[in-house]
């Protein structure tokens, strides 16, 4: 395993992060193709043995049950002083009208939820999981520099938004002296390319870590084209995301399968050594439900692609609309 600085931050993370959204109960209102928890111990042990330190999971994964799922396993396996932990806040938690957002009674409310379910004291990475449109920014900057003070996270990030956000919650922190984002968690893949507008740069200029979510297009990138799982029949936000765009994406997949056969290394690989070589990229979170498919997300950290190996797979990408900011 490779570690690596986050960010602008002293704190070593592993530069593959494993995503827990793959992690918990099958609720009606969730993704059926989760792992239960016995599934979901044996993933997180192989990370652990891979030396994978880094992982991410959510308030709303699962409806909190990927929280705790992933908090016993690691509360078994893990030395937690060694784990880098990150959960998320904005999503929908309850019904009425203060059960989503990033108020600050949201946000004080929600991380001890989060630590509970967790079953820790802190957490290292607290991140907002989207802009709230409804909530002033020094509203949510100040609760999230008190989440900081308290001891309940040792560092804030912040995800799927535009860089005009970024900057501004950022500009607001630093004016007020608070604690400002050190991470940013945004969709960025092969075939989906619009953070290298703004965002990228931005990130590289601020030395903030990025940490990619949906690296492998959720699955699409590296499946023959024909192929279909349990997941991507039933996965409407895999299907929101990349249905759309099917035609001119194609082209990429095949790209990728191609160096892949050169190389005589798995599809993985190629999309993952393409994040992996981008400037400003901490860690990709990588999601699994399957053994082989962690270990070969690690196996990516030993591909270095050329130049024109890059070169290759960037050239046909046409311009898409924007998927994860709202």
């Amino acid at each position: 395993m490779e570690y690596i600085k986050f960010g602008n931050t002293g704190m070593d993370v592993s530069r593959i992060c494993l995503g827990c959204m793959s992690f918990g109960e099958a609720l009606p209102e969730w993704h059926q193709w989760v792992l239960d928890e016995e599934q979901s111990r044996t993933v997180i042990k192989r990370a652990l043995e891979l030396g994978i330190n880094f992982f991410d999971t959510a308030n709303i994964y699962a409806g909190g049950t990927s929280e705790e799922i992933t908090g016993r396993a690691l509360k078994d396996y893990a030395n937690r002083d060694e784990i880098v932990l990150a959960t998320k806040v904005w999503g929908r938690m309850h019904q009425g009208p203060n059960g989503a957002g990033l108020s600050r009674k949201a946000i004080l409310s929600e991380i001890d939820k989060s630590l509970k379910r967790l079953g820790t004291d802190y957490v290292d990475l607290y991140i907002i999981h989207r802009w709230d449109y409804n909530t002033p920014i020094e509203e949510t900057m100040e609760a999230l520099h008190d989440v900081v003070k308290s001891g309940k996270a040792r560092y804030i990030g912040a995800s799927a938004m535009y860089a005009w956000q970024f900057q501004k919650a950022q500009h607001v922190a630093e004016n007020r002296g608070w604690t400002r984002f050190v991470s940013m968690q945004n969709h960025l893949n092969l075939m989906y390319r619009e953070e290298e507008r703004e965002m990228m740069p931005l990130c590289k200029d601020q030395n903030i870590a990025v940490t990619p979510y949906s690296p492998l297009a959720s699955g699409r990138l590296i499946r023959d084209w024909s192929e279909t799982t349990h997941r991507s029949e039933t996965d409407y936000i895999q299907k929101s995301k990349y249905d759309a765009t099917a035609d001119v994406d194609r082209v990429i997949v095949e790209r990728v399968a191609s160096i892949a056969k050169e190389r005589g290394v798995s599809h993985v690989h190629i999309a993952l050594a393409w994040l992996l070589q981008k400037e400003s990229v901490a860690a990709p979170i990588v999601g699994v439900t399957k053994l082989a498919q962690l270990e070969d997300a690690v196996g990516a950290l030993a591909v270095k692609l050329t130049p024109e190996e890059v070169a290759f797979l960037e050239e046909p990408y046409v311009p898409h609309r924007v998927v994860g900011a709202q």
